[in-house]
């Protein structure tokens, strides 16, 4: 399979690296298929659900207003991430259905122990918040 410079170019901007593990959680219809696409050719492999064993480098989480409780999702989200992962949010962007008001990720991040770093446009209709676990945090792990 050819890799499309145009469509890594979206996983590179999340940080994605050939042989990273990445967990997605939260697909539904609405997910941008060239963003998952981009992110399966850039690290060699599928990616793992929420049932999988593996330690995630990185992890998608697929967000919108209307799906529950965002502080228990990113708490769930760090549950098998590797050390010194990443948790990428993917909301819609403003004005598109569900969409996430940055105040409600500023109050749940640290809530859920992850701390803000970046945002991004991550696809056409989906922006892309950074997360990680604080460095005190990690080195307590």
């Amino acid at each position: 399979m050819s890799v499309d410079s145009g469509s890594t170019s979206m996983a590179a901007r999340l940080g994605i690296k050939p042989g990273m593990v990445v967990q997605e959680l939260g697909w539904d219809e609405d997910a941008d298929e060239d963003l998952r696409d981009s992110v399966v050719e850039l690290a060699g492999g599928d990616m793992v659900d929420e049932d999988s064993d593996e330690v995630a480098d990185v992890v998608l989480l697929w967000w919108r207003e209307e799906d529950g409780d965002l502080i228990d999702a990113l708490v769930d989200s760090i549950a098998s991430l590797a050390e010194d992962g990443v948790v990428w949010l993917l909301v819609p962007k403003s004005g598109r259905p569900g969409h996430v008001e940055p105040g409600d990720v500023t109050e749940a991040a640290p809530t859920a122990g992850l701390q803000q770093t970046s945002s991004i446009s991550a696809a056409k209709d989906w922006s892309g918040i950074r997360l990680v676990t604080p460095k005190a945090a990690r080195s307590r792990r």
